[in-house]
């Protein structure tokens, strides 16, 4: 495949990857407290304090793919994320019956979203990031 496309392909996927996880995190910014609930209601500890951890993994982490800049790093934090809310927040297997497709369906988006975080783990942002002018 030729470098630019290359280039140009893995910049779109960390712009995807951006769209996801950006307007996740602000509307978290936006409805503080809705979040801290929505945390609570899974019966996690400290509930803003992961909401908090939530919003700026989803906030940095998106500016940091964007950027191409520690994408690595903002990559594998971003998969620990995604995976732990996927076990938290998409439990198909204890939800009632008519809950659990919809339920299942978000637990396994998440696992392909952290499947393709790790493809940036492996290989990096591609030629058209700040981590490519900091190699050269």
């Amino acid at each position: 495949m030729n470098k630019n496309l290359q280039n140009a392909i893995a910049f779109l996927g960390r712009l995807l990857f951006a769209a996801l996880f950006l307007p996740a995190g602000v509307g978290k910014v936006i409805d503080f407290s809705g979040t801290v609930g929505y945390v609570a209601s899974a019966g996690l500890p400290l509930p803003a304090l992961g909401a908090l951890a939530a919003l700026l993994v989803e906030i940095i982490g998106s500016v940091a793919l964007l950027l191409g800049l520690g994408t690595r790093y903002a990559a594998a934090v971003m998969t620990l994320f995604t995976l732990a809310a996927s076990v938290f927040f998409h439990p198909f297997w204890s939800v009632p019956a008519d809950q659990a497709f919809v339920t299942q369906l978000l637990f396994f988006k998440n696992i392909a979203v952290a499947g393709g975080l790790l493809t940036l783990v492996a290989h990096g942002a591609g030629g058209w990031s700040l981590d490519a002018r900091r190699e050269d």
